[in-house]
């Protein structure tokens, strides 16, 4: 496949850049779901009364591609309830109401690692996954058994308002110095390339800092275009390698990690702290004094906005992560997840969405797609249930930036319709495997 530098230029809308992180005041009670990541819930290992400190492991399954939970506060287990999560799911959560105290478990103790196995399961037990959004359990990117040619960091940060992992790179240079050099020894990785998009003028300095102390590192620096933090997209501007339909990044040689997810695991070989708090964006035009913040994992998005001053008036829609391909939450109660980088409470005239009328057949939602993809073919196929069709038309490369959507002058929902395309050709590879 050939690429080309398809994508769209967007108004940045960072507010937040280049402000310090602020922690919240302790909440509470946090709602901790058992399903945080790509892949099979965990299950608790605790029960309603149980007294729990901060990093006191709450859930898991040693069995299943997963990541285990920890309690991101102290206090006592009040209620193991059920919620509907992001993606629609239904799963238990952990419900802790909090002492005030954020005493820190003492079990938690740096870990020992003198072997790939040991990292490997390092990475494992620091309930690390991917913080740009994707939530695939992080361990697992290296258990393939597949020789590691670049380890390529993700800091494009490419939507709107989102600055977070900018914050996080100029915040915890030292935490990702920290897993670079662990992953570059147990894995024998050959190079290290960090993408970071332009502009981002403290954070490419403290990374191009850090490259000079990192044999074969280098920082890559890119253009600003969305969807410039897209795996395949982020792969080939940065490395020049095309990922094949059908493949991951190791099948190149590639292992791709968010810089925030590489700070994690920085932290984790440090101090033995697993995953129990974000770095997390607030901004949108309905909020009084947008921030970057430092929240515990289940806080309720509410406690995140109260601390921003609240909403100028009040939000048309609320959404975990960017307006791009962020998920529209139903209230400010639910709570903040392992993999949320920003928050967002937009108003009406941001939301705004013009009436739908008839494709025209312009050709702009292929122009500007990332590789190219037609989506009224895939939207033709998609109506008359042809499987087959939307494989041919390129339903499976579809990353659902939005990028179609965004630009259509009809107004079309194409990133819904990709979406439905690609269950269907789940669905008829599923039953061709059989």
């Amino acid at each position: 496949m050939a690429f080309k530098l398809h994508g769209i230029k967007l108004r940045d809308r960072k507010t937040t850049e280049g402000m310090p992180s602020v922690r919240i005041p302790v909440p509470e009670t946090v709602t901790i779901p058992t399903s945080m990541h790509i892949g099979k819930p965990v299950t608790p290992v605790v029960k309603v009364g149980d007294l729990v400190k901060v990093g006191t492991l709450i859930a898991e399954d040693a069995t299943a591609l997963s990541a285990p939970v920890y309690s991101s506060i102290s206090g006592k287990v009040s209620k193991i309830t059920e919620i509907t999560i992001s993606n629609g799911n239904v799963v238990q959560a952990i419900v802790i109401q909090s002492d005030g105290e954020m005493t820190v478990d003492e079990n938690i103790k740096k870990p020992e690692i003198n072997s790939k196995d040991d990292l490997i399961s390092a990475i494992k037990k620091s309930g690390m996954v991917g913080l740009g959004g994707a939530g695939f359990p992080t361990y697992a990117k290296f258990t393939s058994g597949k020789p590691i040619e670049t380890l390529l960091i993700n800091g494009a940060e490419c939507e709107p308002f989102i600055t977070s992992d900018s914050t996080t790179m100029v915040e915890r240079a030292d935490d990702i110095k920290t897993a670079i050099e662990s992953l570059v020894k147990y894995f024998e990785v050959k190079e290290v390339v960090l993408g970071i998009e332009k502009g981002k003028g403290e954070a490419i300095r403290k990374m191009e800092e850090l490259a000079s102390q990192i044999p074969n590192m280098k920082v890559k620096i890119l253009p600003k275009i969305y969807p410039q933090g897209g795996e395949k997209v982020l792969v080939y501007h940065s490395t020049g390698k095309v990922i094949p339909v059908g493949k991951l990044p190791i099948d190149v040689g590639c292992v791709v990690i968010n810089c925030s997810t590489m700070a994690g695991i920085g932290k984790y070989i440090l101090t033995g702290m697993p995953l129990v708090e974000r770095c997390i964006t607030v901004d949108g035009g309905a909020v009084k004094e947008p921030k970057i913040v430092i929240a515990p994992v289940g806080t309720p998005l509410k406690c995140l906005f109260d601390f921003c001053g609240g909403f100028k008036e009040e939000p048309f829609s609320v959404l975990y992560g960017g307006p791009m391909m962020g998920i529209s939450v139903p209230d400010t109660s639910v709570p903040v997840l392992k993999q949320t980088n920003a928050i967002l409470a937009l108003t009406e005239k941001e939301t705004h969405v013009p009436k739908e009328t008839n494709c025209i057949r312009c050709g702009t939602c292929v122009t500007n797609c990332p590789f190219g993809i037609s989506a009224p073919a895939i939207t033709k196929a998609y109506k008359a249930k042809d499987a087959e069709a939307a494989i041919k038309a390129g339903a499976e490369l579809c990353m659902e930036c939005g990028c179609c959507s965004y630009n259509c002058p009809a107004n079309r929902p194409l990133v819904q319709t990709n979406k439905l395309a690609k269950a269907l050709v789940r669905d008829y590879r599923a039953k061709e495997a059989k």
